[in-house]
C-alpha cells in the first residue's frame, strides 16, 4: 500500500514494503513561499500538494495525524528521502526555517493565550496584596489596632491611605473610642500612608484585571462561561495552558485539574486521592455534602470538557443545555444518595503495606 510522507522540501508518495518514492511534488525554492506552506502544516491544515497525491493513489496511508481525512495514520522510516537528492541544500534549509520561525512568532496570538497570562497576572495580584495587607495591619495597628475590626481588606487601606490618624478615621466611621495605639511622628505616618495607598492601587488593579479577564472569557469560552462562571472557565483554561490543551484533556484529569500535589501525595503515599481541583470552586461543589462531591465534580468536567471543545471547534451556543443537564444530574445524585455511606470499621485512609515474609531456603 503506498503512504503519503510530508518533508519540509516536498511531499512524496512511497511504497511501505520497497521503501522506495512512487510519485512526489516538491516544495518551490522560494523560501518565503515554502516557509508559508510549512505554516499551514504546523497549524494543522492539509496542503494541496497531498491532496493531489492522495487522490493519484486511491487508498493510502499517512505518516501524521494531520493527514487522518486523506488515509489511515501509520509509523514510518522515511528517513532515506534525503533533501540533496532533489536539489534542497543545507543552506536553502536554514533559510527556509528562519522565514518560518518569523513567520510563525508574528501570527496573532489566539485569545485564550492572553486568557492564561491574565489568570497568572491576577494570582499575582492577590498574592502581592495579602503580602502588603498583613504588614500594613502589623505596622498601622502600632497606631490603630482597633481598626481592624472595624475595617477590612479595602476598606481598611482606603481609610488609612485617606486619613493616616485616627481622629479622621473615626469622625468619618461616627464612633468615639479610646485607642490603646501610640502616636506616630509625621515621617512615619507618610510613610504607612503610602503603603496603605499602594494597597489600595493594587486592589484597583485586580479589580480592572478581573473585568478584563470576564470580558475574554465570554468571547472566547461562552459556553464555559455559562456553565462555570467566568472567574472559573479562565482558571480552568490557565491550569491546563490554553483551550486547545484544556479540550485534548480527559475529562478525569480535568476534574483534577489544581490539586497536583494533592494526587502525586496520593501516589507517593498512599493517602486517599482527591476528588476534585479547581472545580471546588463551583457553588454545587462546595455546597454539597461531602459523600456528593465526588460525583457532581465528576458530571461537572464532563460537561465542562464538552464546553470547552464546543468553544475550541466555534460550535454553536450549548451553555444553557449543558447547564439544565448538569443541574439534573446534580438532583439525580441527591436523590439516589441521600445520606452519607456508613464507614467501614478498621479501615484507615491509606493504603495498608505489607512487609514481604522472610521465608527460609
Amino acid at each position: 500500500m503506498a503512504l503519503l510522507v510530508t518533508k519540509w522540501f516536498g511531499v512524496f508518495l512511497c511504497d511501505e514494503k520497497s521503501d522506495r518514492v512512487i510519485d512526489s511534488i516538491l516544495m518551490p525554492k522560494d523560501p518565503e513561499i515554502t516557509a508559508e506552506k510549512l505554516a499551514l502544516v504546523q497549524r494543522g491544515s492539509i496542503l494541496q500538494e497531498e491532496r493531489d497525491l492522495a487522490s493519484k493513489a486511491g487508498k493510502i496511508s499517512v505518516s501524521e495525524r494531520r493527514q487522518s481525512e486523506l488515509g489511515r495514520p501509520e509509523m514510518y522510516d522515511s528517513s532515506f528521502i534525503k533533501p540533496e537528492k532533489y536539489g534542497f541544500t543545507p543552506e536553502m534549509m536554514h533559510e527556509v526555517m528562519i522565514r518560518l520561525g518569523k513567520l510563525r512568532t508574528s501570527e496573532p496570538v489566539p485569545r485564550d493565550r492572553n486568557l492564561v497570562q491574565a489568570i497568572r497576572y491576577l494570582d499575582s495580584l492577590y498574592e502581592t496584596s495579602n503580602l502588603i495587607d498583613e504588614r500594613l495591619h502589623e505596622w498601622y495597628g502600632m497606631h490603630f489596632p482597633e481598626l481592624a475590626d472595624l475595617a477590612s481588606d479595602r476598606k481598611y487601606s482606603d481609610l488609612i491611605a485617606r486619613h493616616g490618624e485616627r481622629e479622621g478615621i473615626l469622625e468619618e466611621l461616627d464612633l468615639e473610642l479610646q485607642s490603646m495605639g501610640a502616636d506616630f511622628e509625621s515621617a512615619d505616618m507618610n510613610a504607612v500612608r503610602a503603603l496603605a495607598q499602594n494597597l489600595s492601587d493594587i486592589y484597583d488593579e485586580r479589580e480592572r484585571t478581573e473585568e478584563y479577564i470576564e470580558s475574554i472569557v465570554k468571547i472566547a469560552c461562552p459556553n464555559m462561561c455559562a456553565l462555570l462562571g467566568a472567574t472559573l472557565a479562565a482558571r480552568l483554561v490557565s491550569l491546563a495552558g490554553g483551550l486547545e490543551r484544556l479540550c485534548s484533556l480527559p475529562s478525569s484529569t480535568l476534574q483534577l485539574l489544581g490539586a497536583e500535589k494533592a494526587m502525586f501525595r496520593h501516589l507517593r503515599s498512599g493517602k486517599r486521592p482527591p476528588k476534585h481541583g479547581a472545580l471546588y470552586q463551583h457553588p454545587s461543589v462546595h455546597r454539597a455534602p461531602y459523600w456528593h462531591r465526588g460525583k457532581i465534580a465528576r458530571s461537572l468536567a464532563g460537561k465542562a470538557l464538552t464546553a470547552a471543545k464546543i468553544d475550541y471547534y466555534k460550535g454553536e451556543f450549548r451553555g444553557d443545555v449543558l447547564v439544565e443537564e448538569f443541574e439534573a444530574r446534580v438532583e439525580d445524585i441527591k436523590r439516589r444518595y441521600p445520606e452519607a455511606p456508613k464507614k467501614k470499621q478498621g479501615t484507615s485512609g491509606g493504603k495498608k503495606r505489607h512487609k514481604p515474609k522472610n521465608r527460609a531456603r
